[in-house]
């Protein structure tokens, strides 16, 4: 939206609209279609995007708060040699139960409802009885 604004404070500037759409990296017909929506309704949120249609998403039924969940479980407790999950491992595990998704997608969609991963850190509980001993103190 910033860029038609900008297009449009150009011509109102007294701009030639060719100039403004080259300023604005633009096309002069997008620029003639913007002053059109401006001029109908003198509103700044006449330029907003529309709703577009789009490709429905194929798995619905992976939703955050099935991810939270599946991200909970114990993947030693679902049977995996594993401490921590990978998603390779909950792409398998989902497919397991009937949600067939590809890791890409996977991917996506944690990425969408705020996970990150990072390297599991080990903590001691106590520190080394020999510890001394080994930094020579």
């Amino acid at each position: 939206m910033d860029r038609r604004l900008e297009a449009l404070l150009l011509v109102a500037e007294g701009h030639p609209v060719a100039e403004a759409a080259r300023r604005c990296r633009v096309n002069r017909s997008s620029v003639h279609r913007w002053l059109v929506q401006y001029r109908a309704e003198h509103e700044a949120s006449a330029l907003g995007d529309r709703p577009r249609s789009g490709r429905p998403r194929r798995h619905p039924r992976l939703t955050p708060q099935r991810l939270a969940a599946a991200l909970a479980r114990d993947p030693r407790r679902c049977g995996y040699q594993a401490t921590s999950w990978t998603v390779p491992l909950l792409a398998h595990d989902l497919a397991a139960k009937g949600i067939a998704v590809s890791p890409r997608t996977l991917r996506r969609r944690l990425h969408e409802a705020g996970y990150r991963w990072k390297r599991p850190r080990y903590v001691y509980v106590q520190r080394a009885a020999h510890l001394a001993q080994k930094k020579i103190l």
